[in-house]
């Protein structure tokens, strides 16, 4: 037997969403900054005009330091809930798949098995994400909105009602979900490349190591992630600002703002600081998550060819 599915219990399960939770929530909350500069870029292109340091000195002159803060709140919360989700989610997808398939169909479907659990567990996590996002990007679009996390959430609710909180969930859902097969897919394929490439077994290697493959796929996998979501992204942004896309259904919305904006602009305004905020958030991700695995006492899935030794 190729697995020993005795391990993939509910512990594993429990343990991997804590870490995913954990995971997110301090490499999202850590770039609050970058996100707060990148969304002012997307909500103002003509205002904000120039690469990320120089629109975050901008900011900073225009509104102050403490600015750069705005919606960790939302962010920490939300992303703690959507990393819980999303990596426990893709784990119990993506074992339950392999388990159904069998070992030699598991390994030659490995992609389609890594794109699918990634879908499956992302649509599940956006739907606890949405209105911590939507309280996150009202806070910093408009500067008189509450800034606690529940009171934003509430002050949306009683505002616009619960379409407040998921106006932006169709956007969100064609940001999140092609972004996430991409980052899962990419990493996981890209870290499967990497140990063949090696002259020594993933077993065989250090903890430092094995964290430099972590790191490596991470990033890869983020950049691909971010070019792929961005036009998303950018619609995100831009509907959850007050009066964007005038007063019609979130479809109608949603296409006024991309017939203003332009597909061009929707694909490459705020691309580059993206890139390099999901570049390295992405990175961080899998090698706190990896680290975070082994401390709570389970080993990460991996895939294996059922032709070769293990």
């Amino acid at each position: 037997m190729v697995y020993n599915w005795s391990k993939y219990d509910g512990k594993y399960y429990l343990n991997g969403a804590l870490c995913g939770g954990i995971c997110c929530s301090i490499t999202h909350g850590a770039l609050c900054p970058v996100d707060v500069v990148k969304t002012r870029i997307q909500l103002d292109p003509v205002k904000y005009q120039g690469g990320l340091l120089s629109v975050g000195r901008q900011v900073v002159a225009e509104e102050g330091a403490s600015v750069l803060a705005t919606g960790l709140g939302p962010t920490a919360m939300g992303y703690f809930v959507q990393g819980w989700f999303k990596f426990g989610g893709n784990e119990f997808f993506k074992i339950q798949f392999t388990k159904s398939l069998g070992d030699q169909k598991a390994w030659d479907m490995k992609t389609p098995i890594m794109l699918g659990a990634s879908a499956c567990a992302e649509f599940i996590a956006d739907i606890f994400l949405c209105p911590l996002e939507a309280a996150r990007i009202r806070q910093v679009s408009d500067p008189t909105f509450p800034k606690g996390t529940l009171a934003a959430m509430q002050t949306l609710v009683q505002r616009e009602g619960l379409m407040g909180w998921y106006a932006g969930f169709f956007p969100i859902l064609c940001k999140q979900i092609p972004y996430t097969m991409a980052k899962f897919a990419v990493q996981g394929t890209t870290e499967i490349e990497i140990y063949k490439a090696l002259p020594y077994k993933r077993e065989e290697m250090s903890k430092g190591q094995k964290m430099g493959v972590s790191v490596t796929s991470g990033f890869i996998a983020g950049v691909a992630a971010a070019i792929i979501s961005h036009p998303a992204d950018s619609l995100l942004s831009k509907i959850n600002k007050k009066g964007a896309g005038g007063d019609g259904g979130m479809v109608s919305r949603l296409a006024n703002i991309a017939k203003e904006t332009g597909f061009v602009k929707l694909c490459t305004t705020g691309l580059g600081p993206r890139c390099i905020m999901i570049g390295t958030l992405t990175a961080g991700q899998f090698l706190i998550f990896d680290t975070l695995m082994p401390i709570m006492g389970v080993e990460k899935f991996h895939f294996h060819d059922p032709s070769k030794p293990h």
